[in-house]
């Protein structure tokens, strides 16, 4: 019995430390990009749907511009496209999206891609690594008229986010 006491008690002591480290942490349940502030990265990644015409970072230059990324795999993308749409429709911000980690082929012909998203969205772009500093999806990101990221949300983009956290931004 004595010899689990000293086991027990390191558990117990450890955990206490975790739990008042959850409950003061500032800024608990926040994912900080080290994107923001800074200018979004170099990159040119290649069209998915037209090879030929390559998502640049200078294309997000010289207005406000939403960057969402998502995969056909990702079930909150499929949850967040009417969203996505729909903001959009409001012609506020000109939206690309990143396909992430997907197979081509898949990507292609997975619902989030081709017809659907060509008819709302800018250019769609596949992303072969992290250099567009995503971490996950879906993740979307603000960048104003500089180029320089604004803010990251991640997660599905709810209206109730648009307005509270992007438009917020944008005005």
């Amino acid at each position: 019995m004595n010899r689990f006491i000293l086991p027990l008690g390191a558990f117990g002591l450890l955990l206490v430390v975790l739990v008042v480290g959850l409950v003061h942490a500032p800024e608990k349940g926040i994912i900080v990009s080290p994107l923001l502030g800074k200018p979004a990265p170099q990159f040119s990644l290649p069209g998915l749907l037209d090879q030929t015409s390559p998502l640049q970072a200078q294309s997000l230059r010289g207005h406000w511009t939403l960057v969402n990324v998502w995969g056909t795999w990702c079930g909150e993308c499929r949850a967040e496209h009417e969203t996505l749409l729909a903001i959009k429709a409001q012609g506020r911000v000109p939206i690309y999206g990143i396909d992430w980690k997907d197979d081509d082929a898949q990507a292609r012909a997975g619902s989030m891609s081709s017809a659907t998203l060509t008819t709302g969205w800018a250019p769609i772009a596949k992303a072969a690594s992290p250099s567009t500093g995503c971490v996950c999806a879906p993740e979307s990101f603000l960048v104003n008229p500089e180029g320089t990221v604004v803010y990251k949300y991640v997660g599905a983009l709810t209206l109730e986010v648009w307005q509270r956290e992007f438009l917020s931004r944008l005005l």
